[in-house]
């Protein structure tokens, strides 16, 4: 249902993004990311890594690496996906959040909501920079 390729978004060191190899319609549940959760004070030593730019919310006092794809996904403010944390089986659930054709990169807003325009961090940084 899904793969992992080279993004033409994607501006790092790897380039890659998760791509539908099927139709996915809207509602789909096609991706279910464990959690390896760690207490927030511990993000201190991860904001001295890459990982950093990876890591995700879980809770009020957790923070979260994803296994499976859930750390591949691109950002997009109008993504086709969308996420749940499912705190019950710890995992991120990842649904379509309109039909999704084979071959399109498969984007979820980093702000959590689908069309969520809050700039992003490294969007704020781009616009500090001009």
């Amino acid at each position: 249902m899904i793969e992992v390729k080279t993004s033409p978004v994607s501006d790092g060191e790897f380039n890659r993004g998760v791509f539908a190899t099927t139709v996915i319609p809207k509602g789909t549940l096609f991706h279910q990311a464990p959690v390896i959760a760690y207490p927030n004070e511990q993000h201190e030593h991860i904001e001295k890594t890459l990982l950093a730019d990876y890591a995700f919310e879980y809770g009020i006092n957790h923070t979260a690496m994803l296994l499976g794809y859930g750390m591949l996904f691109n950002h997009s403010y109008h993504a086709n996906a969308t996420y749940e944390i499912n705190f019950d089986n710890h995992t991120f659930d990842f649904f379509a959040y309109e039909d999704i054709q084979p071959g399109d990169e498969i984007f979820i807003n980093y702000n959590g909501e689908p069309d969520e325009p809050e700039l992003l961090w490294f969007d704020r940084d781009d616009e500090d920079n001009q």
